[in-house]
């Protein structure tokens, strides 16, 4: 086999599974901990950080501004992060390439174009944020339907071919949203703008209510199908030998993919590269096998999408969150580029 199943890479032992996803899980927590007690304050001299003790927490105060402000985000940042990373990590074993993530493969502007759609119509206004995450949820499904149609007509190009049909989707999609924009008002712009950057800032804990259960089934849902994905990157006859239903277990993660991209993004907007970050990173330090790859991806993408919003929120004015990620993505996708040349050809010819 060739591509993600390697002969070199260690074999997954229930003792190797057990440790390895416990650091994961400790590491998600620790950050998510640290995340809630790291904020900004404000004084004669400017802003500096300010840690919060323990003992402050039962302030009315403190209180107010952990419950209301920092803890919303941080349980945000934590249920995207894992979103993202599980999806990129099972979109990358069932297109047999290492690029290919929710915001390379178009998933993620075409989200965009819908909740911009949903904005300019006049939805938001109507329903809220509620009926513009459901645009953009709907965005999500419609783009990665149009990339699994695309998958089954083009079974004899190379994976590659994916990614540059997710790129001129991206595209597409982009100049439509500038489209849009150009003849709304600038109340509509303005919203708009800031939906499409990608950020934490006004979340509320209803909203991570509302996403917290199809995230984390889908994502239960999709690492249960770690042995079936384990077969599918090396090829599709590969699996189809070993006794997986390819067009059942292919249908299967596409959907939920779509759903956890929809879910994430109608939380907190297109986030670029954690889908491509994570997956890579840990599948050099884990191995390829799935059955521990995506739910270590899940926990890594919550610690990174952590510290990229805590560091959005505390470094000199406030960012958005997704353009900490994408300064952090693009250089590691021009790496992927350089740097895994024999790896990209091995995965061509699978």
């Amino acid at each position: 086999m060739s591509g993600f199943i390697s002969g070199t890479a260690p074999r997954l032992t229930a003792r190797r599974f057990v440790i390895a996803l416990s650091l994961c899980a400790v590491a998600a927590a620790v950050v998510g901990l640290l995340a809630v007690m790291i904020g900004v304050g404000t004084g004669r001299d400017g802003r500096y950080l300010d840690l919060l003790s323990l003992d402050a927490l039962t302030d009315g105060t403190w209180e107010s501004r952990i419950l209301a402000v920092r803890l919303p985000r941080v349980l945000a940042s934590l249920l995207v992060g894992g979103a993202l990373a599980g999806a990129g990590c099972a979109l990358q074993a069932l297109l047999r390439n290492p690029l290919a993530e929710p915001f390379t493969l178009g998933i993620s502007s075409g989200s965009s174009l819908a909740a911009v759609i949903a904005i300019r119509i006049g939805v938001e206004g109507a329903l809220g944020g509620t009926g513009v995450g459901a645009a953009a949820l709907l965005g999500a499904l419609l783009s990665l339907l149009f990339i699994w149609r695309l998958a089954q007509v083009s079974r004899q190009l190379p994976p590659a071919t994916l990614v540059l049909a997710g790129v001129t989707l991206s595209m597409f999609c982009s100049a439509a949203s500038v489209l849009i924009q150009y003849t709304s008002d600038f109340t509509e712009v303005s919203r708009m703008l800031r939906w499409m950057l990608g950020g934490l800032d006004s979340i509320q804990l209803s909203s991570v209510q509302y996403a917290a259960g199809p995230i984390l089934g889908g994502l239960v849902v999709l690492a249960l199908h770690g042995r079936a994905l384990n077969a599918l990157a090396a090829g599709p006859d590969v699996a189809a030998s070993l006794g997986v239903s390819v067009m059942r277990t292919t249908t299967i993660v596409f959907f939920l993919s779509s759903l956890l991209v929809g879910a994430a993004i109608a939380v907190a907007g297109p986030i670029g590269f954690v889908g491509l970050i994570v997956p890579h990173a840990l599948r050099a330090v884990l191995g390829p096998d799935h059955r521990l790859l995506i739910p270590a991806s899940v926990f890594g993408g919550a610690v990174l999408l952590t510290i990229c919003d805590t560091l959005a929120r505390t470094v000199t004015t406030p960012l958005p969150t997704g353009a900490v990620t994408a300064l952090l993505g693009g250089p590691f996708f021009v790496l992927i580029l350089v740097s895994q040349k024999r790896r990209a050809a091995l995965w061509s010819r699978a």
